[in-house]
């Protein structure tokens, strides 16, 4: 398994981000209840792919949590709780966890690790660390994290009811599928950046 990770710009240096996709996920109730037991060894953010459009929409996320990480603005107890709730167009985080996050009944999983030093941690994990405590945890198969492999995931239904978008005439009169997506994904990013304005 070859764990992406990402650099994202207007972060310092030292922040480091891994991102996978994993489909078909076999134990997604064992996942749900390590973080339901807050275990700091599934320190993720564990996303239920089903309602994500885009790879720039779980990047955005996910800089959305590291920049208030950063400056000291999390609404959540970590960076990986905070990726979730920046999913959400509400405030409400217990709703973001369960509309965004993952369940027991989760097929598909986005996972995301923002890593950086702390002072209880001066030497962040390392991607090889990350990447074998997946592979070693997460019974499912692999895929890269690309729009092709998230729209596959996704569930268009969820997408449209948790970011209220259905009945926009123009938007249901869109004939060409991947216009309909790009608008969709602008709409979310749209919601995303507005949360709690």
């Amino acid at each position: 398994m070859d764990l992406e990770v990402v650099k994202l710009e207007h972060l310092p240096d030292t922040y480091t981000l891994h991102i996978a996709l994993f489909r078909d996920v076999e134990n997604a109730a064992f996942l749900h209840e390590q973080l339901l037991a807050r275990n700091t060894d599934f320190e993720y953010a564990f996303i239920d792919a089903s309602v994500v459009v885009s790879r720039l929409q779980l990047l955005s996320a996910i800089f959305k949590a590291a920049n208030a990480t950063v400056n000291g603005a999390l609404q959540t107890p970590n960076v990986h709780s905070e990726t979730v709730a920046s999913l959400s167009t509400s405030k409400n985080i217990a709703d973001a966890y369960r509309r965004f996050g993952i369940s027991p009944t989760t097929k598909d999983l986005l996972v995301a690790k923002v890593t950086f030093p702390t002072e209880a941690q001066p030497q962040p994990a390392t991607t090889e660390s990350i990447a074998k405590h997946l592979h070693e945890n997460v019974k499912a198969s692999y895929l890269p994290v690309t729009d092709e492999n998230i729209a596959a995931c996704t569930d268009m239904a969820k997408v449209r009811k948790y970011y209220k978008l259905n009945g926009i005439n123009w938007l249901d009169a869109l004939d060409n599928t991947q216009a309909k997506t790009q608008q969709i994904e602008g709409l979310v990013l749209g919601s995303m950046a507005l949360r709690g304005i």
